[in-house]
């Protein structure tokens, strides 16, 4: 496994130049592994383990790590990626009937064209107004050249990934001074400092909290700057929008823009960007998923001109490298080996429980992740958010690292960290009779009950979704859900598919019939 000579670089960035600690969280590999100048600076104390133990960043450590590169040395080059081509733009004009919950900049979206060149094509004279049925003509768009091949950071700087479980991310904005570090909002009824908000961002939809960081000191300066410029206070992330004003609801609408362009890359659905003026760019083949992640979230802020300023060298990779180092260094690489399996893993409730499979392959955390999830309703009556006393179980052995606000995660290997290995995601678990972080769990053991809690939800049923190593694992892709031998398969729609087993079909319905049934 090839990891960028990480390392020495992690040595260089947390012990130096950016948390300005007194070491890393973590042990060295062993005399020979490890150059010598640098082996002084690796002072590992409990204090700078945060949230793990030094045999746990040992073993991360040891398994992840080669050599490293010998200071002044050449940067390693951006690993070459497998050429994706994606989708070709359309060069006809299609007809739209206008479905229950659009809006004019959703169907755009979706289209590929700006939010004008609907109005011009429609005659729309308010373009806030459309009805279900409402036939909206759709023009082709008109693309510009093809975006740049320049690779901004590798994907494991995208995700929540192993990394992250041995820096101290809220020393390290301590340490900026800037207004992020001492912002502070209520979110769930508790008080949480900019960091947090962060932090939070990144468990929940499995970003990289560093990198939300880097945009932020991009957008706004909000990361050393301790007075960035008033318009920024609200809209830190430079989205001035009144919908997603506040530090926590900017950065879940950038983690999901960075997630949505990171995995529509990977099943190569991405014909272009449209930018804020109405330009679209299709993407360079020749890029990787993280800087399609980028690319995408960019897009949405910034015209022609400031998008390929964003993206290019002198953009957000320049911010990011002057607060971490060199991105492609810290490389984890392949994220997801090629010999990757799913472990054992059951339905997640008790033998007899008759559940119902109400949701097919839908995105793990918000609508940019990966088709991740599928969901199940407990058994009984009623509708809305009800109460029930069925048990949700754990799908496999595991250990609780986190429990609160309606998520549930569980550790599957045994090192009590949600960024490395399997992780196995639960949403909507009602906060009584709820296990705790910390608890260890066998095959089967309760976790809770199914609620509404946590996320969004119009009916009480549990969200269930898989993350390796920080990147969400979809549903119906390669290595599909198999929960007691039941295979997830979707049906190309969000929310659609079934699970099948031996000849038999359950089919993912938004209520109680015989045709959703399921059970242990």
């Amino acid at each position: 496994m090839k990891t960028g000579y990480f390392l020495q670089r992690a040595i260089t960035f947390i012990t130096l130049t950016v948390l300005g600690v007194s070491g890393v969280a973590g042990c060295t590999t062993g005399p020979d592994e490890i150059d010598p100048q640098w082996q002084a600076t690796l002072q590992i104390t409990p204090a700078n383990l945060q949230p793990i133990q030094p045999d746990v960043a040992h073993s991360i450590l040891s398994t992840l790590l080669p050599p490293t590169r010998v200071p002044g040395s050449p940067y390693l080059t951006p690993t070459p990626d497998p050429t994706r081509e994606q989708p070709t733009l359309r060069i006809e004009t299609l007809s739209y009937y206008v479905q229950p919950g659009d809006s004019l900049a959703q169907i755009a979206w979706a289209h590929n064209v700006s939010v004008e060149a609907l109005i011009q094509a429609n005659q729309l004279l308010n373009p806030d107004v459309i009805e279900v049925g409402q036939l909206i003509l759709i023009p082709p768009p008109t693309p510009r050249g093809e975006g740049p091949s320049f690779k901004i950071i590798p994907d494991s700087e995208l995700v929540n990934g192993p990394l992250e479980a041995i820096i101290d991310f809220s020393a390290w904005v301590e340490r900026q001074g800037g207004r992020l570090s001492s912002y502070q909002m209520i979110l769930d009824e508790e008080p949480y400092t900019g960091a947090e908000v962060l932090l939070r961002i990144a468990r929940e939809y499995s970003v990289n909290p560093r990198l939300l960081a880097a945009i932020l000191e991009y957008q706004s300066g909000w990361v050393t700057n301790a007075n960035p410029p008033a318009e920024f206070e609200d809209y830190p992330f430079g989205y001035f929008d009144p919908q997603k004003s506040g530090l926590y609801h900017q950065a879940a609408w950038a983690a999901n823009l960075l997630n949505r362009g990171y995995y529509l890359w990977k099943i190569n659905a991405i014909s272009g960007y449209v930018l804020t003026d109405g330009s679209v760019v299709p993407p360079s083949p020749a890029i990787n998923a993280a800087t399609a992640g980028v690319q995408n979230l960019f897009s949405h802020l910034y015209n022609y001109d400031g998008w390929l300023a964003a993206v290019s060298e002198n953009g957000l990779f320049s911010t990011y490298r002057g607060l971490y180092g060199y991105p492609f260094d810290f490389s984890i690489d392949p994220l997801l080996p090629a010999d990757l399996i799913q472990p054992p893993m059951q339905l997640p409730f008790e033998p007899g429980a008759v559940w119902s499979f109400t949701g097919g392959p839908h995105g793990g955390w918000g609508d940019g992740s990966a088709w991740a999830a599928i969901d199940f309703a407990p058994p009984g009556g009623g509708q809305g958010c009800v109460p029930n006393d069925a048990w949700v179980t754990a799908v496999a052995d595991g250990v609780v690292t986190y429990a609160k606000n309606g998520l549930v995660l569980l550790d599957l290997d045994g090192d009590g960290l949600e960024h490395t290995g399997w992780t196995v995601v639960y949403l909507h678990i009602a906060s009584y009779d709820r296990v705790n972080a910390g608890d260890t769990l066998r095959t089967g053991d309760r976790i809770g009950h199914a609620s509404c809690e946590g996320g969004f939800s119009t009916g009480t049923h549990i969200h269930l979704a898989r993350r390796y190593n920080g990147e969400w694992i979809a549903a119906d892709g390669d290595l599909p859900f198999n929960l007691d031998g039941w295979i997830s398969q979707g049906a190309g729609v969000e929310y659609n598919g079934s699970l099948v087993k031996s000849g038999q079909s359950v089919e993912a319905l938004d209520y109680r019939s015989d045709a959703n049934q399921i059970w242990r």
